[in-house]
């Protein structure tokens, strides 16, 4: 049996009547009855601006901007910033989608979707929109400090407000391996997350770093990323990484992962 979700309110930005039929019947399966349909971005956001719903779900193609257009306009509103955003997409290659996995989506959804994978993408989205949980550690979370390292100002703003749904409060960031790398030589944090692809300094080169020369170690280093080339997330792996989580990433998976990573350091 699927699950339900009736106190849900969300804007379908989709320029095709018959596509937008269908999201809404499947919408509707799980009974989310309160969307309302657009069809471009400006609609989207004059929308979003004088009614906000709880989730923003967008085609890739519109006809006035792109899906990515479109949630960087809303990660550029500060009353927007925090609102999930899902993207649905047919597409497949990875340098149209990377900018979205960087803009701070909350999931992707492939075009055609399952009724499994929308309610899926709906749970991810509500664990976001009404925080449940908090990390479950042998820790103050008050007192946990977390480095987070990432060129995309969106994707390091979504990963802290996850995060500060679990529980974490203090946060250090930085916008590449480089000012990582200074951030380490003086400051002590509990957890480093980082992405891959970052210029002067990638992901790789900052864990193998923090391995071999930095005076912190042993620190647990989670990486989220959009990076798919596995003989890339090998050497990673071979580098010391804790834990590779995909980007965009449900709440539940991150929160597990963190776990995981915190109690061996306790051990």
């Amino acid at each position: 049996m699927l699950a339900s979700f009736p106190d849900l309110s969300v804007l379908l930005v989709e320029p095709s009547a018959v596509q937008a039929r269908i999201i809404r019947d499947q919408l509707a399966g799980m009974d989310v009855t309160n969307v309302e349909v657009v069809d471009s971005g400006e609609a989207a956001l004059a929308s979003l601006r004088s009614r906000p719903p709880a989730l923003t779900i967008s085609a890739f193609y519109l006809p006035d901007m792109t899906g990515v257009e479109l949630i960087e306009a809303m990660r550029a509103d500060p009353a927007l910033t925090d609102l999930p955003f899902v993207l649905i997409s047919s597409e497949t290659r990875p340098q149209v989608l990377n900018p979205v996995r960087q803009s701070g989506a909350c999931a992707l959804l492939p075009k055609p979707f399952t009724p499994e994978q929308l309610a899926s993408v709906l749970r991810s989205a509500t664990d976001i929109i009404e925080p449940h949980e908090m990390l479950e550690v042998d820790m103050d979370l008050e007192r946990l400090r977390v480095l987070l390292v990432d060129d995309s100002a969106n994707a390091r703003h979504f990963i802290r407000h996850v995060l500060s749904n679990l529980g974490i409060e203090q946060f250090i960031e930085a916008a590449s391996g480089v000012e990582a790398v200074q951030v380490l030589a003086d400051t002590t944090v509990d957890l480093v997350i980082t992405d891959y692809n970052m210029p002067e300094m990638d992901g790789r080169a900052l864990v193998e770093y923090i391995r071999q020369q930095s005076w912190q170690s042993s620190v647990p280093i989670l990486m989220v990323t959009s990076e798919s080339n596995m003989s890339r997330l090998a050497a990673v792996e071979q580098a010391g990484v804790s834990a590779i989580c995909d980007k965009p990433f449900e709440t539940q998976t991150i929160k597990r992962l963190i776990e995981q990573a915190l109690h061996g350091r306790e051990h």
